[in-house]
């Protein structure tokens, strides 16, 4: 009996051991399309360690430091029994990513129901599914962690997701062809660049209530705020310029000349540096903001999606058509190193230490 006892404890422990992943160093979590997962990468090593492979055709993917959980949205329409189960955790049919990327008058697909799914990292599955009003694009993660919303590109506005009760407790419309959600250092204020119309929307988050429309370039799409929160940074791709928005006054104080469609943007952690690429152009450009010099180096093809990773001098870049990610040196911006993906594009990556 001690002998039986014995094993069903060891059955047990491998059990947890199996369902719980907890990593020493910090990760980064990469959706990778229509790849249908997500990678996770040792920041230390610089290689994949693990993947999540309940995603469909994932762009979207956010956080927070103080959330247990990763916010993924969905580029596939549902049919109506899909709809139905949402509530369960499972992996559900692809739809090419491209769809985000339609033009202004194809909106069949784009307006079609789609899902968020939310992952617990640590566990290393999705544990539950939510319906939104339409294809869900990019996603954010409020500071407190209580809140998610997912932007609805082409179908235009955003939802709110209550990630206490996991469901949707509202949908704003913002402006055109929305694109990106940033929210403010302290939650209080939520921020939408809307690619459609040249604004990015400012929402207050204790009554979901528009309170300004902020003019920006031509085109916005990504977006970083400032490291002391009272500066938002806007990539325009039409006019191929990044757009310094001081939040106090609402107005534009500075545009950067960037490229031929930029696309990604991150900023140092003292936040004297930012750093965009031009996918068109094929660069990364590093603009110090003391005196607005530019540096810039050559980065082909199609610099896509980008991170910086304070504390490891590090930058990671994805390309929009291979499938791999550049890890750059932020002083030089050489190459250190190229983490091979297998297959399928790198989107919006999250730094977690799980």
């Amino acid at each position: 009996m001690e002998c039986l006892n014995k094993k069903i404890a060891l059955i047990l422990i491998l059990s947890v051991l199996k369902i719980t992943t907890t990593f020493a160093s910090p990760v980064l979590y990469v959706p990778m399309g229509n790849a249908n997962n997500l990678v996770i990468i040792d920041l230390t090593t610089d290689k994949i360690i693990g993947r999540i492979n309940e995603l469909e055709n994932a762009h979207g993917l956010s956080s927070s430091h103080a959330s247990e959980y990763l916010v993924a949205g969905s580029m596939k329409p549902l049919d109506v029994a899909e709809q139905q189960s949402m509530n369960k955790p499972g992996i559900v049919s692809e739809e090419e990513h491209a769809a985000h990327h339609a033009s202004k008058g194809d909106a069949g697909n784009i307006k079609s129901p789609s899902y968020i799914s939310i992952i617990h990292p640590k566990h290393g599955h999705v544990i539950r599914r939510i319906a939104v009003r339409a294809l869900s694009h990019h996603t954010a993660v409020s500071p407190d962690g209580k809140i998610a919303v997912v932007v609805h590109s082409g179908a235009g506005g955003i939802s709110i997701i209550n990630l206490d009760h996991m469901s949707v407790s509202k949908t704003i419309d913002t402006g055109q062809w929305p694109n990106y959600a940033v929210f403010s250092k302290n939650g209080a204020h939520l921020y939408v660049s809307n690619a459609g119309d040249n604004t990015v929307t400012e929402i207050g988050s204790k009554n979901w209530k528009i309170t300004r429309q902020l003019t920006t370039g031509k085109g916005p799409e990504h977006m970083v705020l400032g490291a002391q929160g009272n500066i938002l940074y806007v990539v325009n791709k039409a006019d191929g310029t990044a757009s310094v928005i001081d939040l106090v006054s609402g107005h534009i104080k500075q545009s950067y000349k960037i490229g031929n469609k930029p696309h990604g943007i991150d900023i140092s952690g003292n936040g004297k540096l930012l750093f965009v690429v031009s996918k068109k152009d094929n660069i990364i450009s590093r603009v110090e903001l003391s005196n607005s010099t530019i540096k810039t180096a050559e980065l082909s093809p199609a610099p896509y999606h980008l991170t910086y990773i304070n504390g490891q001098h590090k930058i990671y870049v994805s390309s929009r058509k291979l499938a791999k990610i550049w890890v750059i040196n932020p002083t030089t911006l050489s190459i250190q190193k190229t983490i091979e993906l297998d297959k399928g594009i790198a989107h919006q990556m999250v730094l977690r230490n799980d």
